[in-house]
């Protein structure tokens, strides 16, 4: 019996069953895996042991460990144990968050509600509570080789899964399109290779759940396998294998496990944590097993939406028709539109004059994960941009004339380049702790030999407790666009060796700062790292912003004498720490903190989220909403 068939039984969720195994020492389980019979007894006898009443809690996600005690029934001490035993550190009067509430609720096996009564949307001001969420289809991505077969397979899906008719009259490309199934439903995305996945990103849009990567059984990996895995890992989207052409004599599915597994993508079987299945795009096989993978993946990732808002989505196509006018291809991802709503969506805005899914059929409202043709916008959208439901005509247009302001004003600076310099510096205030590099090379000679000094020096300053080199992709001829998105998303430098660079990806580098930096000399290229690493390291002196403080009172304790009564909002607050005053945007004062309290007891530090009280010396002329920056001076690692 699989994990995922014996959650199914138990009426628990496959996640749970996952992590009981690896409490109870069965190790390396998947919700596909196999369980023996004695490992399901021992599963059972923990579940029996450690689950509570089926009847569920309600929680609003402020509660201390001691009210979540009481509502479990559980001694706060046990609960204090299990917490430390899923990483978080707590004592009976701390708030520990929905979040860690919900980890603890499902390490005893207890369902969880959470209830919010006051927490709204940006946009469309809708209350959202734990019962309007609702499962939603998964949204795929099938990536891989050119000639691979990902056509063959999306090809195969459609024509098992929509009826002959309907096949027939699919003319509507409209990016995406949704397969049902008995079991629930599943939406692919319907777009050409990597880029477009990584441009959205790029844009801050989050479309695709799970990718299936497709490789020929015959052929193996190739550069197009490589940049497809990197890309994902990039974005964190969990990967299932499809082995494709299994049907063909030559085949060798066995080769290509090895060489994924060089990649970082491993099969279950091996200890690895990803699913691989041998499929056919032409004869079917295992197509209808992939589906079902997906959807218990789907299921295993919780994904909900809240049908009863207002809707939201991304553009995944927008073109301008002759009869039409500005067509929109969006993927609604949560809430509803409907017909006659008034939209945003980046710098252009509308009402949704008509609807039609990928069959043509006109619809009157698409939910969550559902794909559109949508009609009805003033102008052509980007793909990637947000595509928001609002209350009126006045609101979308206003948003959108807000919009391109903003992107008048960012125009006429130039991007700032996201230099070593920037990367070392955000290592030294500890939001950093490797340097990503994007590696192109002439040949795979040259880029073995660099790969290799890398690792090197990479494993000498790890040894050192010093940051490390996270190569991000490994690749071979000229800086593509797809470069530039990848270092844009995953935050990375990108080093060429005697190559060159694509016009519009420098043309594309500079309208996102993306630093390029091209060598002659694999020795330049290696010392350049290296000296990168070595300057991370070196101890020196610096200031920096360890938190900020908003002002939200301003206490009179005597004639001349003001005390701000303050949220601090990021990092700390530290009791003689150097403080600057910022308010509409300018320094208006610099000092130092010399008095901090929480209620009437002075502290040395406030963390995050804390209310507290600061007193500044020299200065009394606190004014609400001015940001108090505090400052420390530390040993920083970057060399000048």
């Amino acid at each position: 019996m699989r994990v995922y068939q014996f959650a199914k039984q138990m009426k628990v969720s496959p996640k749970y069953i996952v992590e009981v195994c690896e409490k109870i020492g069965i190790k390396g389980k998947t919700f596909v895996s196999g369980l023996k019979d004695n490992e399901i007894s021992a599963i059972k006898d923990y579940i029996k042991k450690s689950k509570l009443s089926g009847k569920p809690i309600v929680s609003t996600g402020t509660e201390t460990v001691g009210e979540i005690a009481s509502k479990l029934g559980i001694p706060a001490t046990d609960i204090i144990k299990q917490l430390s035993d899923i990483g978080v550190t707590a004592v009976i009067n701390d708030r520990i968050g929905p979040d860690n509430i919900k980890k603890l609720c499902e390490s005893i096996g207890v369902v969880v509600e959470f209830k919010k009564t006051k927490e709204s949307y940006l946009l469309g001001g809708v209350v959202e509570e734990e019962k309007d969420l609702v499962p939603r289809a998964p949204v795929v991505t099938v990536m891989g080789h050119v000639d691979h077969g990902k056509t063959t397979i999306l090809d195969y899906i459609r024509k098992s899964n929509v009826a002959a008719r309907e096949y027939g009259q699919i003319t509507q490309k409209i990016g995406a399109y949704r397969v049902n199934l008995k079991e629930g439903s599943i939406v692919f995305i319907d777009t050409p290779g990597h880029e477009i996945f990584t441009a959205m990103r790029a844009r801050g849009a989050k479309v695709t759940d799970i990718v299936v990567l497709v490789v020929a059984a015959d052929e193996g990996v190739k550069m197009q396998t490589v940049e497809a895995i990197d890309h994902c890992k990039a974005a964190g989207v969990p990967i299932i294998v499809a082995i494709n052409k299994i049907d063909k004599p030559n085949a060798n599915p066995d080769v290509v496990k090895k060489q994924l597994s060089e990649h970082g993508i491993i099969p279950e079987e091996w200890g690895g944590q990803n699913v691989f299945l041998n499929v056919s795009g032409v004869t079917g096989a295992n197509i209808k097993e992939l589906l079902e993978i997906i959807l218990l993946m789907g299921e295993m990732m919780e994904l909900k939406a809240n049908p009863k808002r207002p809707g939201e989505g991304v553009v995944l196509e927008a073109f301008l028709h002759k009869q039409k006018g500005p067509v929109i291809n969006l993927l609604v991802q949560n809430g509803t539109v409907n017909t006659g709503d008034f939209f945003v969506c980046g710098t252009a805005w509308g009402k949704v004059r008509a609807m039609f899914d990928e069959n043509g059929n006109k619809l009157e409202k698409a939910g969550p994960s559902t794909p559109v043709e949508l009609l009805g916008s003033n102008s052509v959208a980007t793909p990637g941009d947000l595509f928001r439901v609002v209350a009126s005509e006045a609101d979308a247009r206003k948003i959108a004339e807000q919009k391109i302001e903003e992107l008048k004003q960012s125009g006429i600076k130039e991007q700032k380049v996201l230099t070593l310099e920037d990367l070392q510096r955000q290592i030294v205030q500890g939001t950093l702790k490797e340097l990503k590099i994007i590696l192109k090379t002439d040949s795979i000679g040259s880029q073995e030999a660099i790969k290799a000094s890398i690792e090197k020096i990479s494993q000498s300053s790890s040894e050192k407790n010093g940051p490390t080199v996270n190569l991000i992709h490994c690749g071979l001829g000229a800086i593509s666009e797809s470069d530039i998105l990848l270092a844009v998303c995953s935050q990375s430098v990108i080093f060429g060796y005697n190559i060159g660079i694509d016009a519009k990806a420098e043309k594309l580098a500079k309208q996102h700062g993306i630093e390029i930096k091209i060598y002659r000399l694999v020795y330049d290229l290696i010392e350049d790292v290296k000296n990168a690493l070595e300057g991370m390291t070196k101890p020196k002196e610096v200031e920096v912003m360890v938190g900020q403080a908003l002002v939200k009172q301003v206490f009179k304790i005597g004639k001349n004498q003001s005390v701000a009564g303050c949220l601090v909002v990021d990092g700390k607050a530290v009791r003689d720490a150097k403080v600057k005053i910022v308010r509409d945007g300018k320094f208006v004062f610099e000092g130092f903190l010399t008095s901090l309290k929480r209620f009437k007891n002075s502290v040395r530090e406030v963390a995050t989220n804390t209310e507290c009280g600061i007193g500044i010396e020299g200065f009394n002329d606190f004014q609400q909403g001015d940001i108090i920056q505090i400052y420390q001076r530390v040993t920083e690692g970057v060399q000048t």
